[in-house]
């Protein structure tokens, strides 16, 4: 780093294998529309769920005009929805075990897995690391940096719940990937903003996806 150059900060952002990819693409949008740097991590099992949802592959060598793609389509998969300039985005491969995030010395604000798959619960819990996306979850905990884990199945059984206390406990913020609708949402991308801005809230990124409660009943329906 050049003298008086300010250090790039960072978030990293990691997409597991969960149904979920609007979700990925709205914080990813919001984090770029607030000014913030975003390192990539996409699972070799989220790119499955990414071509089953969207239609799009996520492809390590062309990686650039795949997110452009997937960032620009509305959670309706309309293409040309929304305008997103990604210079300030790095990737990492997820079997690059050697990335800039695999370390403590690597330095980032703190990391969003969005959607969290049962398994990337399990796999950051334990501690297994047997990808990038779970080798940079348990630095950013041993870190003490923010983690927000946005699980993303139904039901839950006991196993997964122990190792949501587990991240909870080691001080992960648990954030269901759970719409709310006193916001007065009218399409599908009113909902997934919503669960988008409450990751953004948990991580201390101003957003505007979302209408809060100021505490008057029926003030969503009246909004729209």
């Amino acid at each position: 780093m050049k003298p008086g150059q300010t250090q790039r900060r960072p978030w990293i952002v990691g997409v597991s294998g969960a149904s979920g990819t609007p979700y990925a693409a709205s914080v990813l949008r919001a984090l770029l529309a607030a000014g913030e740097s975003v390192d990539l991590v996409v699972s070799r099992a989220s790119r499955l769920t990414l071509l089953d949802e969207t239609g799009l592959p996520f492809r390590d060598a062309h990686w650039r005009d795949d997110l452009r793609e997937w960032l620009a389509r509305g959670a309706d998969g309309k293409p040309g929805t929304f305008d997103v300039r990604i210079e300030d985005v790095r990737h990492w491969s997820a079997g690059d075990l050697a990335a800039g995030p695999s370390s403590g010395s690597y330095p980032s604000k703190g990391m969003l897995i969005v959607p969290a798959s049962t398994a990337c619960v399990a796999g950051v819990a334990l501690g297994l690391s047997k990808d990038l996306l779970q080798r940079a979850a348990s630095v950013t905990l041993k870190e003490g940096r923010k983690l927000v884990v946005a699980v993303r199945e139904t039901p839950l059984n006991g196993q997964t719940l122990r190792h949501l206390v587990s991240l909870d406990d080691a001080g992960a913020t648990v954030l269901p990937a759970s719409p709310a609708f006193y916001a007065g949402a009218t399409h599908i991308q009113d909902l997934v903003d919503f669960v988008a801005g409450r990751v953004l809230d948990a991580a201390g990124v101003e957003h505007g996806l979302y209408r809060r409660w100021e505490g008057e009943l029926g003030g969503g329906s009246r909004a729209t």
